[in-house]
């Protein structure tokens, strides 16, 4: 594909230089529909980004943006801090009846804020007003947002020195794989805990990621997962899984952790939670844990009225039946036989994921940024993962076509190929 070259000074005279994306897709979008994008020039690009996974069913969606706009035309309510309304109302009952009561989860539903950042702060919040213990665990390469309690969890360098604050009161564990299977799962983390010479204050909780998206696509097994809950019970630690990028059916079930059976005392879910792309997210946790005073905990854009319009409707369409998970399996499976037949090609590289989000790790450290800016010229928006942006990262809309997906990992094995 020839792409001219975009008109781009404004952006760079006048916006700081921390943008990232439009970096690496030095263009201008003008519209997107489903799992396309297209720029101002009519340039068309498949979408295997979906907004970092908050576009978990595709750019305006038909069906949501019908419901946004009626609700919109009908001057339904847009701003309502926490306030009842009929909006929330509907996406409370759809929720508690579609996602919980299915699942058998006994969560009270808490609206902290427009962001998965805000969620994981609730959540540190509430778990240590809970146990009055200060100490959260988090694990190697996690990534939980950019405000200052996320990022005392988050193992990445380069994030936390953004702070510009010591980052305390979080004491970091290896995650599932990373001593390459030379150690037995938590063997340190219980030696720890059982010696009171180890400096390790008792934690109040424990924070993980059931696949690390943004460290690397690093992807947990069912039974470290269960056997971490059970190390939680054990000590009085409260376990949060953070769901804000691979919930809402990016591995197959809504939430990551059904695989593995467990009911973490806490969940954090935000990105794909509106469906629509509408800032909005939620902290769930078992009710002996709802300790909060009122307005203890509040944020003038907890009641996103217009996001719980469109979550309710994504709920009520892909949520009612199992059909959705099983595309998603389907899915699976083809990336997995493409992500394989490429990884053959390339000594030393490896492939992992789960559902719907998957990663190729290429030997040369620097091989998957050449690849993702390749892919762009060929038409494709794929980014990168890792500390060291070494992984290939995959992440399409749950709604693809069978011959979009196909498209599209073609796509990725040519600019891999070309880019080798």
């Amino acid at each position: 594909m020839t792409i001219t070259q975009a008109d781009l000074s404004v952006f760079t005279t006048l916006e700081s230089e921390v943008r990232s994306y439009c970096r690496s897709w030095p263009t201008v979008f003008n519209r997107a529909q489903g799992s396309r994008m297209y720029d101002e020039d009519g340039h068309e690009y498949l979408d295997f980004f979906a907004g970092a996974g908050s576009l978990n069913y595709g750019h305006n969606n038909p069906v949501l943006k019908r419901a946004l706009l009626d609700y919109v035309q009908r001057d339904g309510v847009t701003h309502g801090m926490d306030m009842s309304t009929t909006a929330k109302r509907a996406f409370l009952e759809s929720f508690g009846h579609t996602i919980l009561r299915r699942r058998d989860l006994p969560y009270k539903v808490m609206f902290p804020g427009p962001t998965g950042t805000n969620a994981v702060e609730a959540a540190l919040k509430l778990a240590r007003k809970v146990k009055g213990r200060e100490t959260v665990v988090s694990f190697t390469n996690a990534f939980h947002g950019m405000s200052l309690g996320s990022l005392a969890v988050t193992g990445n360098a380069f994030k936390r020195a953004g702070a510009g604050v010591p980052l305390g009161h979080a004491t970091s564990m290896p995650f599932d794989h990373y001593l390459d299977g030379k150690t037995p799962d938590f063997l340190w983390f219980e030696r720890l805990l059982g010696d009171r010479g180890s400096g390790l204050d008792r934690p109040a909780a424990v924070i993980v990621e059931t696949i690390q998206g943004e460290g690397g696509v690093n992807v947990a097994r069912a039974e470290w997962l269960r056997a971490l809950g059970k190390l939680c019970q054990e000590h009085d630690m409260l376990l949060i899984v953070d769901d804000v990028q691979m919930g809402c059916g990016r591995t197959g079930g809504f939430f990551s952790f059904e695989e593995a059976g467990i009911t973490p005392d806490i969940v954090t879910v935000s990105k794909s939670i509106s469906g629509y792309g509408l800032p909005m997210s939620l902290c769930l946790f078992r009710p002996e844990l709802d300790v909060w005073e009122p307005g203890e905990h509040n944020g003038t854009f907890r009641g996103n009225n217009p996001a719980f319009v469109t979550a309710t409707a994504a709920l009520n369409t892909y949520w009612a039946d199992d059909k959705l998970e099983e595309q998603t399996s389907a899915h699976a499976q083809i990336i997995e036989a493409a992500l394989r037949d490429t990884a053959a090609h390339h000594s030393g590289s490896a492939y992992r994921g789960r559902g719907m989000v998957w990663g190729l790790e290429l030997s040369d450290p620097l091989h998957a940024g050449r690849a993702a800016r390749r892919a762009f010229d060929l038409g494709l928006l794929v980014e990168t993962s890792g500390v060291n942006d070494q992984v290939l990262k995959l992440l399409p809309p749950l709604i693809i076509t069978t011959d979009e997906l196909d498209e599209g990992l073609r796509t990725v094995q040519r600019a891999v190929y070309e880019t080798a």
